[in-house]
């Protein structure tokens, strides 16, 4: 998938695609996430260590938003079985390039292929308004689980039509 990106401040960039990861990608995909500034104060501890390994890439439907240069800019994970997304990232350099939408678009592409009609998302507390401005609604709250998740989040169900 092959498109130009409209930035905020009205200029493209041209050359993003989306590919499936490899696991060549695993410490890319791993500092994307480590580095999220979305994850800054208390939402901290959440990311400090984790770590997207390459068996988990080789064994889930794992997706990167690419430069012409094959810089990773974001990236998502699909689980079909029940159907949820498990991650969704971009860079914060990539931040208000259209690469969050890009992503998402390619995830419905990708769960209309195997037959989904929506995917729930149980999403980062500031990232729900923007699953929300891509149509998803919310279902409900995931209560915190100490000492993994100190915080509830939203739950919502995307749309795949």
């Amino acid at each position: 998938m092959n498109s130009g990106i409209t930035r905020q401040d009205g200029g493209t960039r041209e050359g993003v695609r989306v590919r499936r990861a490899t696991a060549r990608d695993a410490r890319r995909l791993t500092r994307i996430v480590r580095a999220s500034r979305a994850y800054e104060g208390p939402y901290a501890a959440m990311v400090a260590g984790y770590r997207v390994g390459a068996d988990y890439i080789e064994n889930h439907r794992v997706f990167a938003a690419v430069d012409a240069d094959d810089r990773v800019l974001g990236f998502y994970a699909l689980i079909l079985d029940p159907p949820e997304l498990d991650l969704l990232f971009v860079a914060d350099e990539a931040q208000g390039l259209g690469i969050g939408r890009l992503l998402i678009g390619h995830l419905r592409d990708e769960a209309r292929r195997t037959g989904l009609t929506g995917v729930h998302v149980v999403s980062h507390p500031p990232a729900e308004g923007f699953y929300r401005s891509m149509g998803a609604r919310r279902t409900g709250t995931r209560a915190a689980a100490p000492p993994a998740v100190m915080w509830d989040r939203p739950e919502l169900l995307l749309p795949v039509a």
